[in-house]
């Protein structure tokens, strides 16, 4: 038995996590060193335990999942760093913010930012969105004064639940299609399963944590926390016009949202075909948060009275923070693909699969081992959906509720082997622990109220 585990991905998995805790915990390296180290360590063991894989292939897998992580979030979060930093100076996310208090009232700021969080992730990928709701949670800070924690757990819970629940968000969406259900029916039923998820996670646990965590403002995307608390206390005149303060997030949504409304509805409307290639160019994330950027760095400009080089400056000072932040989000993915290239995902899949538990269950149980062990919520729930499309047929209720499940179980417990978790770390300037009291426990409360929901769901309306 002990010669089995020896030669088993938990050992990897087991080591990864003890490299990782050391450096980054209690070594207190930084995080992109710790984590580079993480990520070899964890190459190493590979080599010595998986066919195929040789010691070379720990520095050059490293390096290539890495520059993976870069090409898929580099310019985003580059440009994001110039949309946080123009819409916290130019008063811009202090005026929107002031709306969603105009509208809810103040003592509502965080439905307000919960509601808008989880519309936006329909059409634009989490990390998109939190780009874009940080600088407003920053700013709501600022002005309330307090409950920072709550602010930052609400954007979480908006984006996580769309993100693992709702199509066309990709991730419900390749599991969906994956399984053979029909996409309507899961849009339905993943709506249904959010709200309470995002309700439980957001507002539940984000008031429950902040009246015992009181996260301080620090500077953060390239802004003091003296420059916010300047802003929050502007006349509402001094600060820039609603559509104008609200442009930078209003482009990204309809630019990345046009791409996702034309390939859904385009077999309903043929003509739309003619206008994909435009949007496939406008609508790529890429694209449309550098003309956010471009939008909120004009108004940076305008309302500030900075010359046209302090302004170059100030906003070069904002790229090399969003510098730090992509390298520490790239590396995190990266040491998170080579915990996957133990085949720790597999392993763990064929280990639960004969699980004498309900489907469902199931489903939701080897998702949620293979996020915990490699980090991806997206790769979790592929996995799991692989396993589960042969025995779908099987279910007594709707197929959808599969989905649902696989959703729940892929999104819980972000930590160190997650890209997410150093995205929120750095956007929200937040320490080590207080991301794991915050994010790490929003996603496993999002989780698990998923999979209640799932289950009481399919009881009441099998919709089969």
């Amino acid at each position: 038995m002990a010669i089995e585990f020896v030669h088993s991905p938990l050992l990897t998995f087991a080591i990864g996590l003890a490299v990782v805790v050391l450096l980054l915990v209690e070594l207190d390296l930084p995080a992109f060193v710790g984590l580079t180290i993480a990520a070899f360590t964890v190459g190493l063991v590979n080599a010595a335990f998986v066919p195929d894989f040789t010691a070379a292939q720990a520095a050059t897998e490293t390096a290539t999942a890495f520059g993976n992580g870069m090409a898929g979030i580099g310019i985003p979060i580059l440009m994001a760093a110039i949309i946080g930093k123009s819409m916290l100076e130019s008063g811009s996310a202090q005026r929107v913010v002031r709306g969603f208090q105009s509208l809810v009232g103040s003592e509502n700021s965080d439905i307000a930012l919960w509601g808008s969080s989880s519309l936006l992730a329909i059409p634009v990928f989490f990390d998109s969105v939190f780009y874009l709701m940080a600088p407003l949670a920053r700013s709501m800070r600022a002005r309330v004064g307090k409950n920072y924690a709550l602010y930052l757990v609400v954007v979480g819970a908006g984006a996580a639940t769309t993100h693992v629940f709702v199509p066309p968000t990709p991730g419900p969406l390749a599991v969906a299609d994956t399984i053979g259900v029909d996409l309507g029916m899961t849009i339905l039923v993943g709506v249904a399963v959010a709200i309470p998820a995002g309700l439980v996670g957001g507002l539940g646990y984000g008031r429950w944590i902040n009246a015992r965590l009181d996260i301080p403002l620090r500077d953060a995307m390239g802004t003091s926390t003296e420059q916010l608390e300047e802003r929050a206390q502007r006349d509402t005149g001094d600060l820039p016009g609603i559509l104008e303060s609200l442009a930078p997030i209003a482009l990204a949504v309809v630019l990345v949202g046009s791409f996702t409304a034309i390939d859904t509805f385009e077999s309903v409307y043929p003509a739309l075909s003619g206008l994909k290639p435009v949007v496939a160019f406008l609508g790529d994330k890429n694209v449309a948060l550098t003309v956010a950027a471009l939008a909120a760095a004009v108004t940076y400009l305008r309302w500030t009275g900075l010359s046209r080089s302090v302004w170059e400056d100030e906003l070069t000072e904002a790229l090399k923070s969003g510098g730090n932040i992509a390298a520490i989000t790239a590396m995190g993915g990266a040491f998170g693909a080579l915990l996957a290239a133990s085949n720790i995902g597999p392993y763990i899949a064929d280990a639960l699969q004969d699980v004498g538990i309900g489907l469902l269950l199931t489903a939701w149980l080897i998702a949620a081992v293979v996020r915990v062990a490699q980090g991806s919520a997206t790769a979790a729930m592929l996995t799991a959906a692989g396993i589960m499309a042969p025995l779908a047929g099987q279910l007594d209720v709707n197929q959808a509720y599969l989905v649902m499940a696989i959703g729940a179980g892929g999104n819980i417990f972000s930590w160190y082997n997650d890209s997410g978790f150093w995205l929120v770390k750095e956007i929200g300037g937040l320490t080590q622990a207080e991301t794991l009291k915050t994010w790490t426990a929003l996603t496993t409360v999002i989780s698990v109220t998923g999979i209640i929901s799932v289950m009481v769901l399919s009881t009441l309306f099998p919709l089969a």
